[in-house]
């Protein structure tokens, strides 16, 4: 049974199952679903806690299959935590997960807690995984998406007694909040615990915090990854992608990956578009090219304002660009490879944005 980090409090009030499977690349959130079963079962008399992580093709599945048989030697109850930071089991541990999945059935006096990172959909389907779901709770960790996020800020600010202004300046300190932690989870759960230290609700201030006061304590701890840049180029979002790109060349991010994600994208739209010219459906041209979910719905929107010629010069500029990050000299483009991959990203973000063939930008230099 799968069910989600919000519903998971109100799950436990109606008990606690034998057997958990937490998975998702959110640590935050991943760390604090584990907290709630971890208090919820000491509530329950669980006394004893033992952790175990998978590291290595020789790890020893006979140790926490032992630990699981048996009865704990200072209390009536029992944790057992199972981290696989791979996510990859083995053949040995794919049977011994199932074996633990069939003993926890039934069984009151062990909890077993299994820690998974995010799964791909092969992964999801295995012998191993869907034993975990179907003895017991799946809890998927999913992120939280820039558009969520300064609901989600909000939201934590409140938990403590604090919000922001009403009106435009509440949202603008909202979204500057959102800006300086986007990507970084934990430390935007920092920052906030660090707002409400320095400025803590009185009778005085009703709880309210000024855009001077965020901009002033909230440091910028934001982390950026190329897929959601690419997600930010088809979403039309130019400030945002300016400040990704600055994010990612900063952090010391090749360019040649940040270039293949563009291209990639580039190469993407062309042949789905290309399929449609040949009569096909977007739904179908979209699935015979692997495009699922986020970057779907995206291509949903840009695809009809994108002529095949547009996509045909985009096609051109990323490969000038592909030899620009190798080193090559390109005239009229710029020399620096991140000014060239500006250049790029911003031409396809104006085109994902307006849908017109806009004039190629000045070369930044």
């Amino acid at each position: 049974m799968q069910i989600a980090p919000a519903q998971l409090a109100r799950h436990l009030e109606r008990g606690l199952k034998s057997l958990y499977t937490l998975h998702g690349d959110e640590p935050l959130l991943q760390l604090e679903a584990l907290d709630t079963l971890r208090a919820h079962a000491r509530a329950q008399g669980f006394g004893e806690r033992s952790a175990h992580t998978v590291a290595g093709a020789h790890f020893d599945w006979s140790e926490v299959l032992a630990a699981a048989g048996s009865l704990s030697l200072f209390a009536d109850k029992q944790i057992i935590e199972i981290r696989i930071p791979s996510g990859k089991p083995g053949k040995e541990g794919s049977a011994a997960l199932q074996q633990l999945a069939e003993q926890a059935q039934g069984n009151d006096s062990t909890l077993t807690i299994v820690l998974l990172p995010r799964l791909d959909k092969a992964t999801k389907s295995t012998a191993w995984f869907m034993a975990l779901e179907n003895h017991g709770i799946s809890v998927q960790v999913e992120p939280v998406e820039r558009a969520a996020l300064p609901q989600w800020i909000a939201q934590r600010l409140a938990a403590q007694g604090q919000r922001v202004a009403a009106g435009e300046e509440g949202q603008h300190t909202l979204q500057f909040f959102a800006d300086r932690v986007e990507g970084n989870l934990l430390a935007a759960h920092q920052e906030i615990q660090k707002l409400g230290l320095l400025f803590p609700p009185s009778a005085e201030n009703a709880g309210v915090l000024t855009l001077a006061q965020v901009e002033s304590a909230v440091l910028n701890v934001a982390r950026y990854d190329v897929f959601k840049l690419s997600e930010a180029v088809l979403a039309g979002q130019a400030l945002r992608v300016q400040r990704m790109l600055d994010g990612l060349q900063a952090e010391g991010e090749a360019e040649v990956l940040v270039h293949y994600t563009l291209a990639e994208d580039i190469r993407a739209l062309k042949r789905v578009k290309d399929a449609m010219g040949q009569g096909r459906p977007l739904p179908m041209a979209l699935r015979e090219n692997r495009i699922w979910g986020t970057k779907e719905r995206l291509f949903e929107r840009v695809l009809p304002r994108l002529s095949a010629a547009t996509l045909a010069d985009l096609l051109q500029s990323a490969q000038v660009v592909d030899g620009i990050v190798k080193g090559l000299k390109q005239p009229d483009w710029p020399a620096s490879g991140w000014q060239a991959l500006h250049r790029l990203a911003q031409h396809l973000c104006r085109l994902c944005a307006t849908g017109s063939a806009a004039a190629k930008p000045t070369p930044r230099h």
